[in-house]
Protein backbone atom coordinates (compact mmCIF):
# COMPACT_ATOMS: atom_id res chain seq x y z
CA UNK A 1 0.00 0.00 0.00
CA UNK A 2 1.08 3.59 -0.65
CA UNK A 3 1.21 6.25 2.29
CA UNK A 4 2.35 9.62 1.34
CA UNK A 5 3.08 11.60 5.09
CA UNK A 6 2.86 15.31 4.78
CA UNK A 7 4.71 17.59 7.45
CA UNK A 8 6.69 21.26 7.69
CA UNK A 9 9.21 22.18 10.04
CA UNK A 10 12.53 21.15 11.88
CA UNK A 11 14.73 17.27 11.38
CA UNK A 12 12.92 17.18 14.65
CA UNK A 13 9.45 17.38 12.92
CA UNK A 14 10.28 14.95 10.46
CA UNK A 15 12.01 12.51 12.52
CA UNK A 16 9.18 10.36 13.88
CA UNK A 17 7.71 10.20 10.37
CA UNK A 18 11.17 8.76 9.23
CA UNK A 19 10.72 6.24 12.12
CA UNK A 20 6.65 5.39 10.94
CA UNK A 21 7.97 4.81 7.02
CA UNK A 22 11.20 2.91 8.33
CA UNK A 23 8.23 0.27 9.93
CA UNK A 24 6.04 0.62 7.33
CA UNK A 25 8.49 -0.05 4.64
CA UNK A 26 9.45 -3.42 7.16
CA UNK A 27 5.66 -4.69 6.66
CA UNK A 28 5.66 -4.43 2.83
CA UNK A 29 4.41 -1.23 2.20
CA UNK A 30 5.37 1.55 0.44
CA UNK A 31 6.00 5.15 2.45
CA UNK A 32 6.34 8.78 0.87
CA UNK A 33 7.56 11.54 2.56
CA UNK A 34 5.87 14.51 0.88
CA UNK A 35 7.77 17.61 2.84
CA UNK A 36 10.44 20.28 1.62
CA UNK A 37 13.28 19.82 -0.64
CA UNK A 38 15.68 19.91 2.07
CA UNK A 39 14.78 16.84 3.70
CA UNK A 40 15.27 14.89 0.13
CA UNK A 41 19.03 14.16 0.84
CA UNK A 42 18.45 13.08 4.94
CA UNK A 43 14.97 10.82 3.10
CA UNK A 44 16.48 9.03 0.01
CA UNK A 45 19.24 6.98 1.04
CA UNK A 46 17.13 5.17 3.38
CA UNK A 47 15.22 3.65 0.55
CA UNK A 48 12.08 5.77 1.57
CA UNK A 49 10.34 7.81 -1.33
CA UNK A 50 10.42 11.49 -1.85
CA UNK A 51 8.46 13.73 -3.12
CA UNK A 52 8.80 17.54 -2.98
CA UNK A 53 6.16 19.98 -1.31
CA UNK A 54 6.21 23.89 -1.02
CA UNK A 55 6.87 26.05 0.17
CA UNK A 56 10.65 25.51 0.34
CA UNK A 57 12.41 25.96 3.87
CA UNK A 58 15.76 27.39 3.94
CA UNK A 59 17.75 25.76 6.94
CA UNK A 60 20.37 28.13 6.79
CA UNK A 61 17.60 31.37 7.07
CA UNK A 62 18.85 32.40 10.45
CA UNK A 63 16.51 35.74 10.08
CA UNK A 64 12.78 33.63 9.73
CA UNK A 65 14.58 31.44 12.46
CA UNK A 66 14.62 34.02 14.52
CA UNK A 67 11.04 35.66 13.69
CA UNK A 68 9.21 31.98 13.75
CA UNK A 69 11.02 31.53 17.27
CA UNK A 70 9.92 35.34 18.43
CA UNK A 71 7.67 34.54 21.84
CA UNK A 72 5.69 37.15 21.28
CA UNK A 73 4.90 36.79 17.53
CA UNK A 74 6.43 33.59 16.10
CA UNK A 75 3.35 31.36 15.62
CA UNK A 76 1.83 34.34 13.97
CA UNK A 77 4.93 35.02 11.43
CA UNK A 78 5.38 31.57 10.96
CA UNK A 79 1.84 30.58 9.65
CA UNK A 80 0.66 34.57 8.23
CA UNK A 81 4.40 34.94 6.18
CA UNK A 82 5.69 31.58 5.68
CA UNK A 83 2.73 28.44 5.65
CA UNK A 84 -0.90 30.49 4.38
CA UNK A 85 1.06 32.44 1.55
CA UNK A 86 2.01 29.33 -0.21
CA UNK A 87 -0.83 27.81 0.38
CA UNK A 88 -1.70 26.85 -2.98
CA UNK A 89 1.41 25.80 -4.09
CA UNK A 90 1.31 23.45 -1.61
CA UNK A 91 -2.02 22.28 -2.76
CA UNK A 92 -0.52 21.30 -5.96
CA UNK A 93 2.59 20.02 -4.45
CA UNK A 94 0.68 17.55 -1.98
CA UNK A 95 -2.37 16.65 -4.63
CA UNK A 96 0.54 15.63 -7.28
CA UNK A 97 2.45 13.48 -4.92
CA UNK A 98 -1.14 11.74 -3.77
CA UNK A 99 -2.03 11.01 -7.22
CA UNK A 100 1.04 9.90 -8.44
CA UNK A 101 2.01 5.97 -9.38
CA UNK A 102 -1.90 4.82 -9.50
CA UNK A 103 -2.49 7.08 -6.47
CA UNK A 104 -2.15 6.74 -2.45
CA UNK A 105 -4.42 4.59 -0.54
CA UNK A 106 -3.84 6.51 2.65
CA UNK A 107 -2.67 10.33 3.62
CA UNK A 108 -0.89 11.04 6.77
CA UNK A 109 -0.82 14.78 7.58
CA UNK A 110 0.94 16.67 10.66
CA UNK A 111 -0.89 19.91 11.86
CA UNK A 112 1.23 22.42 9.66
CA UNK A 113 0.20 20.97 6.20
CA UNK A 114 -2.76 22.57 6.22
CA UNK A 115 -3.38 21.63 2.32
CA UNK A 116 -3.67 18.31 3.44
CA UNK A 117 -7.63 17.94 4.71
CA UNK A 118 -7.91 20.07 1.30
CA UNK A 119 -6.26 17.44 -0.83
CA UNK A 120 -8.36 14.54 1.66
CA UNK A 121 -11.99 16.33 0.82
CA UNK A 122 -10.95 16.99 -2.98
CA UNK A 123 -10.03 13.74 -4.08
CA UNK A 124 -11.59 11.49 -1.30
CA UNK A 125 -8.57 9.97 0.13
CA UNK A 126 -8.82 8.61 3.46
CA UNK A 127 -6.76 10.36 5.97
CA UNK A 128 -4.87 10.28 9.53
CA UNK A 129 -3.17 13.13 11.41
CA UNK A 130 -1.06 13.15 13.98
CA UNK A 131 0.11 15.92 16.46
CA UNK A 132 3.74 15.72 18.51
CA UNK A 133 3.10 17.58 21.42
CA UNK A 134 -0.10 18.03 24.02
CA UNK A 135 0.31 21.43 23.61
CA UNK A 136 -1.67 20.70 19.73
CA UNK A 137 -5.01 19.70 21.13
CA UNK A 138 -5.58 22.89 23.09
CA UNK A 139 -7.31 21.44 25.93
CA UNK A 140 -9.07 23.66 28.14
CA UNK A 141 -8.98 20.73 30.85
CA UNK A 142 -5.38 20.52 30.56
CA UNK A 143 -4.24 24.33 29.21
CA UNK A 144 -1.24 24.97 27.71
CA UNK A 145 1.67 26.99 28.47
CA UNK A 146 0.59 29.94 25.90
CA UNK A 147 4.18 31.89 24.87
CA UNK A 148 3.12 34.91 24.72
CA UNK A 149 1.37 35.09 28.23
CA UNK A 150 3.13 32.67 30.39
CA UNK A 151 1.32 33.85 33.63
CA UNK A 152 -2.04 32.47 32.52
CA UNK A 153 -0.48 29.25 32.82
CA UNK A 154 0.10 29.79 37.09
CA UNK A 155 -3.53 31.25 37.11
CA UNK A 156 -5.11 28.61 35.15
CA UNK A 157 -3.24 25.77 38.02
CA UNK A 158 -5.15 27.94 40.63
CA UNK A 159 -8.31 29.11 38.90
CA UNK A 160 -9.17 25.79 36.65
CA UNK A 161 -12.40 27.51 34.75
CA UNK A 162 -10.05 29.79 33.24
CA UNK A 163 -8.83 27.20 30.73
CA UNK A 164 -11.70 27.25 29.09
CA UNK A 165 -11.56 31.50 28.92
CA UNK A 166 -8.25 31.31 27.40
CA UNK A 167 -9.18 28.43 24.88
CA UNK A 168 -11.77 31.20 23.54
CA UNK A 169 -9.35 34.12 23.83
CA UNK A 170 -7.26 32.02 21.25
CA UNK A 171 -9.37 31.40 18.70
CA UNK A 172 -10.81 35.03 19.02
CA UNK A 173 -7.10 36.21 18.73
CA UNK A 174 -6.15 33.83 15.49
CA UNK A 175 -9.48 34.01 13.87
CA UNK A 176 -8.86 36.22 11.05
CA UNK A 177 -5.10 33.32 10.31
CA UNK A 178 -6.22 31.44 8.22
CA UNK A 179 -8.68 33.57 6.00
CA UNK A 180 -6.16 32.20 3.17
CA UNK A 181 -7.30 28.35 4.03
CA UNK A 182 -10.82 29.86 3.87
CA UNK A 183 -10.56 31.34 0.03
CA UNK A 184 -8.66 28.36 -1.35
CA UNK A 185 -11.57 26.19 -0.04
CA UNK A 186 -13.85 28.77 -2.10
CA UNK A 187 -11.98 28.88 -4.91
CA UNK A 188 -12.23 24.71 -5.00
CA UNK A 189 -15.87 24.95 -4.51
CA UNK A 190 -15.72 23.55 -0.65
CA UNK A 191 -17.87 25.32 1.92
CA UNK A 192 -16.09 27.24 4.53
CA UNK A 193 -15.26 24.36 7.03
CA UNK A 194 -13.64 24.16 10.34
CA UNK A 195 -11.02 26.13 12.17
CA UNK A 196 -8.27 25.02 10.56
CA UNK A 197 -5.49 26.44 13.40
CA UNK A 198 -7.47 24.11 15.95
CA UNK A 199 -10.22 21.95 14.29
CA UNK A 200 -9.85 21.09 10.86
CA UNK A 201 -6.09 19.60 11.18
CA UNK A 202 -7.79 16.64 13.37
CA UNK A 203 -9.10 13.74 10.93
CA UNK A 204 -12.02 12.44 12.59
CA UNK A 205 -11.37 8.79 11.81
CA UNK A 206 -7.52 8.92 13.37
CA UNK A 207 -5.36 11.43 14.99
CA UNK A 208 -2.00 10.04 16.22
CA UNK A 209 -1.02 11.57 19.25
CA UNK A 210 2.83 10.77 18.39
CA UNK A 211 4.19 11.29 22.34
CA UNK A 212 3.67 9.28 25.46
CA UNK A 213 1.41 8.98 28.06
CA UNK A 214 3.63 10.61 30.72
CA UNK A 215 3.63 14.01 28.81
CA UNK A 216 -0.34 14.08 28.94
CA UNK A 217 -3.30 12.37 29.42
CA UNK A 218 -6.73 12.06 27.36
CA UNK A 219 -9.28 14.74 27.92
CA UNK A 220 -12.90 15.40 27.29
CA UNK A 221 -12.32 17.81 24.73
CA UNK A 222 -9.59 15.93 22.78
CA UNK A 223 -11.03 14.63 19.38
CA UNK A 224 -12.38 11.66 19.60
CA UNK A 225 -10.32 10.03 16.85
CA UNK A 226 -7.28 10.30 19.44
CA UNK A 227 -4.68 7.75 19.46
CA UNK A 228 -2.04 8.16 22.29
CA UNK A 229 1.32 5.98 20.95
CA UNK A 230 3.79 6.75 23.08
CA UNK A 231 6.99 8.36 21.15
CA UNK A 232 8.28 7.54 17.67
CA UNK A 233 12.21 7.54 17.68
CA UNK A 234 14.08 7.87 15.19
CA UNK A 235 17.85 9.47 15.36
CA UNK A 236 19.96 7.97 11.87
CA UNK A 237 21.56 5.50 10.73
CA UNK A 238 24.82 5.01 9.14
CA UNK A 239 27.78 7.60 10.21
CA UNK A 240 24.90 10.32 11.82
CA UNK A 241 24.02 7.37 14.01
CA UNK A 242 27.38 7.09 15.67
CA UNK A 243 29.13 10.07 17.90
CA UNK A 244 32.28 11.88 16.56
CA UNK A 245 35.59 10.33 17.20
CA UNK A 246 36.83 13.32 19.27
CA UNK A 247 33.77 13.60 21.36
CA UNK A 248 33.79 9.91 21.40
CA UNK A 249 37.15 10.13 23.44
CA UNK A 250 35.72 12.95 25.66
CA UNK A 251 32.74 10.79 26.67
CA UNK A 252 35.38 7.86 27.58
CA UNK A 253 37.90 9.95 29.79
CA UNK A 254 36.27 10.93 32.59
CA UNK A 255 32.64 10.98 34.69
CA UNK A 256 29.42 11.71 32.38
CA UNK A 257 29.28 15.62 31.34
CA UNK A 258 26.72 17.91 31.36
CA UNK A 259 25.39 18.29 27.43
CA UNK A 260 24.15 21.39 26.10
CA UNK A 261 22.03 21.47 23.32
CA UNK A 262 19.52 23.79 21.10
CA UNK A 263 17.87 21.11 18.72
CA UNK A 264 18.50 21.69 15.18
CA UNK A 265 16.23 24.75 14.90
CA UNK A 266 17.07 27.00 17.68
CA UNK A 267 20.62 26.56 17.19
CA UNK A 268 20.59 28.31 14.19
CA UNK A 269 19.55 31.56 16.87
CA UNK A 270 21.36 30.81 19.98
CA UNK A 271 22.55 34.48 20.92
CA UNK A 272 24.87 33.48 23.58
CA UNK A 273 23.22 30.52 25.23
CA UNK A 274 26.50 28.55 24.77
CA UNK A 275 28.75 31.20 25.65
CA UNK A 276 26.98 31.41 29.33
CA UNK A 277 27.04 27.42 28.80
CA UNK A 278 30.25 27.23 29.01
CA UNK A 279 30.57 29.90 31.92
CA UNK A 280 28.01 27.95 33.74
CA UNK A 281 30.45 24.44 33.39
CA UNK A 282 33.43 26.27 34.76
CA UNK A 283 31.94 27.99 37.50
CA UNK A 284 30.45 24.11 38.95
CA UNK A 285 33.97 22.59 37.78
CA UNK A 286 31.84 19.86 35.47
CA UNK A 287 33.01 18.45 32.42
CA UNK A 288 30.46 19.49 29.69
CA UNK A 289 29.36 18.70 26.08
CA UNK A 290 28.49 21.72 23.94
CA UNK A 291 26.41 20.55 20.45
CA UNK A 292 26.81 24.13 18.84
CA UNK A 293 25.50 23.07 15.31
CA UNK A 294 26.18 24.27 11.75
CA UNK A 295 26.33 27.85 12.62
CA UNK A 296 29.60 29.57 13.14
CA UNK A 297 28.44 31.79 15.21
CA UNK A 298 28.00 29.57 18.12
CA UNK A 299 31.82 28.73 18.29
CA UNK A 300 32.86 30.24 21.74
CA UNK A 301 34.64 33.31 21.35
CA UNK A 302 37.60 32.44 24.18
CA UNK A 303 39.69 29.32 24.24
CA UNK A 304 37.84 26.94 26.93
CA UNK A 305 39.52 24.69 29.42
CA UNK A 306 39.86 20.84 28.36
CA UNK A 307 36.99 20.07 30.31
CA UNK A 308 34.59 21.37 27.47
CA UNK A 309 34.47 19.54 24.55
CA UNK A 310 32.68 21.68 21.27
CA UNK A 311 31.27 19.14 18.63
CA UNK A 312 28.84 20.25 15.46
CA UNK A 313 26.21 17.46 16.06
CA UNK A 314 25.71 13.91 17.84
CA UNK A 315 22.89 11.43 17.71
CA UNK A 316 21.22 12.35 21.13
CA UNK A 317 20.58 8.27 21.64
CA UNK A 318 23.94 8.06 21.61
CA UNK A 319 24.92 10.74 23.85
CA UNK A 320 21.88 11.62 26.25
CA UNK A 321 22.39 8.70 28.32
CA UNK A 322 26.08 9.52 29.07
CA UNK A 323 25.07 12.84 30.29
CA UNK A 324 24.71 13.42 34.02
CA UNK A 325 22.34 16.79 33.21
CA UNK A 326 21.16 17.66 29.88
CA UNK A 327 20.31 21.68 29.42
CA UNK A 328 17.50 21.91 26.16
CA UNK A 329 15.27 24.41 24.36
CA UNK A 330 12.10 21.78 25.00
CA UNK A 331 11.76 20.95 21.36
CA UNK A 332 9.14 17.99 21.62
CA UNK A 333 11.79 15.69 19.66
CA UNK A 334 15.00 16.73 22.36
CA UNK A 335 12.66 16.69 25.22
CA UNK A 336 11.64 12.71 23.89
CA UNK A 337 15.22 11.56 23.54
CA UNK A 338 15.90 12.98 27.12
CA UNK A 339 13.27 11.67 28.95
CA UNK A 340 13.85 8.12 27.46
CA UNK A 341 17.48 8.51 28.61
CA UNK A 342 16.49 8.97 31.73
CA UNK A 343 18.46 12.13 33.07
CA UNK A 344 17.23 14.90 34.51
CA UNK A 345 16.71 18.58 32.41
CA UNK A 346 17.58 21.87 32.75
CA UNK A 347 15.41 23.71 30.03
CA UNK A 348 15.21 26.93 28.05
CA UNK A 349 12.03 27.06 26.10
CA UNK A 350 12.12 29.52 22.67
CA UNK A 351 8.59 29.44 21.43
CA UNK A 352 5.50 27.22 20.33
CA UNK A 353 5.30 24.30 22.44
CA UNK A 354 8.42 24.63 24.31
CA UNK A 355 7.22 26.44 26.93
CA UNK A 356 4.32 23.87 27.70
CA UNK A 357 7.27 20.87 27.26
CA UNK A 358 8.80 22.48 29.95
CA UNK A 359 5.93 22.79 32.55
CA UNK A 360 5.26 18.82 31.59
CA UNK A 361 8.64 17.74 32.27
CA UNK A 362 9.17 20.02 34.89
CA UNK A 363 5.27 18.77 36.38
CA UNK A 364 6.91 15.40 36.36
CA UNK A 365 10.06 16.40 38.46
CA UNK A 366 13.04 15.28 35.73
CA UNK A 367 13.61 18.95 35.58
CA UNK A 368 13.72 22.41 36.08
CA UNK A 369 12.94 25.60 33.90
CA UNK A 370 15.03 29.13 33.16
CA UNK A 371 12.97 31.93 30.73
CA UNK A 372 15.09 32.15 27.66
CA UNK A 373 15.76 35.98 28.90
CA UNK A 374 17.14 34.99 32.21
CA UNK A 375 19.51 32.66 31.14
CA UNK A 376 22.64 33.99 32.06
CA UNK A 377 26.07 31.88 33.60
CA UNK A 378 24.80 32.02 37.50
CA UNK A 379 21.04 31.66 37.62
CA UNK A 380 22.43 28.04 35.37
CA UNK A 381 24.59 26.93 37.45
CA UNK A 382 22.43 27.31 40.22
CA UNK A 383 19.77 25.66 38.83
CA UNK A 384 21.85 22.71 37.44
CA UNK A 385 23.92 22.45 40.82
CA UNK A 386 20.33 21.34 42.44
CA UNK A 387 19.86 19.00 39.84
CA UNK A 388 22.88 17.48 40.30
CA UNK A 389 22.70 17.60 44.40
CA UNK A 390 18.80 16.53 44.56
CA UNK A 391 18.85 13.01 43.73
CA UNK A 392 15.21 12.80 43.49
CA UNK A 393 15.38 14.15 39.96
CA UNK A 394 17.52 11.25 39.04
CA UNK A 395 15.40 8.59 40.67
CA UNK A 396 12.50 10.37 39.28
CA UNK A 397 14.27 10.62 35.69
CA UNK A 398 14.94 7.02 35.46
CA UNK A 399 10.93 6.19 36.53
CA UNK A 400 9.84 8.14 33.67
CA UNK A 401 12.63 6.58 31.01
CA UNK A 402 11.10 3.18 31.84
CA UNK A 403 7.77 4.21 31.30
CA UNK A 404 8.68 5.70 27.80
CA UNK A 405 11.03 2.80 26.88
CA UNK A 406 7.93 0.63 27.34
CA UNK A 407 6.11 2.10 24.74
CA UNK A 408 6.53 1.73 21.43
CA UNK A 409 5.28 4.97 19.51
CA UNK A 410 6.14 3.70 15.70
CA UNK A 411 4.76 0.20 16.13
CA UNK A 412 1.57 1.21 17.58
CA UNK A 413 1.23 4.21 14.87
CA UNK A 414 1.45 1.74 12.95
CA UNK A 415 -0.87 -0.71 13.47
CA UNK A 416 -3.21 1.93 13.66
CA UNK A 417 -2.52 3.34 10.34
CA UNK A 418 -2.65 0.05 8.52
CA UNK A 419 -6.50 -0.52 10.33
CA UNK A 420 -7.43 2.50 8.08
CA UNK A 421 -6.20 1.06 4.73
CA UNK A 422 -8.37 -1.37 2.73
CA UNK A 423 -8.37 -4.31 2.61
CA UNK A 424 -8.16 -6.74 -0.56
Amino acid sequence: MRIVFSTYGTFGDVNPLVALSLELKRRGHRPVLAIPEMFRPKVEPLGIDFAPVRPEQDPNDTRLIAMIYDIKHGTEVGLRQFLFPSLRESYADLTAAVEANGGADLLVAGELAYAAPIVAEKTGIPWASYVLAPFSFFSAYDPPVLPPYPALARLQSAFPPLGHVVARFARFVTRKWPEPVYALRQELGLPRGKDPIFDAKHSDRLTLALFSSVMGKPQPDWPPSVRTTGFAFYDGTGDEGHLPPELASFLDAGPPPLVFTLGSAAVMHAGDFYEQSAQAAEMLRERAVLLIGADNRNLPKRKLPDSICVARYAPYSQIFPRASVIVHQGGIGTTAQALRAGRPMLIMPYSHDQPDNARRVRRLGVAEVLGRRHYQAKPAAQLIRELLRETSYRERARAVAAQVSAENGAVTACDALESMLPRH
